[in-house]
């Protein structure tokens, strides 16, 4: 019955919002988005990355995509 469940040693985060390093775990506001769990600072960030998740995860995967990119990125341009 290793699930992880029961596993409550924080770790560290960054709140997707502002930036702000944060402890992950239990007690924290926290959202899950396509299978992936979000830790904020505060509830405040919560609320703004759930009204706004699908436009944030856009940008994480096109900065994730530009580190694996060969070459030149151009971006803005066709």
């Amino acid at each position: 019955m290793n699930s992880g469940e029961g596993n409550k040693v924080p770790g560290k985060a960054y709140d997707p919002i502002c930036g702000v390093r944060v402890e992950s775990g239990e007690g924290v506001p926290s959202s899950e988005y396509k299978k992936r769990r979000y830790f904020f600072c505060s509830d405040k960030c919560k609320h703004e990355f759930e009204r706004a998740a699908e436009r944030i995860r856009m940008q994480e995967a096109a900065r994730a995509g530009a580190l694996f990119t060969q070459g030149k990125v151009r971006w803005g341009l066709a």
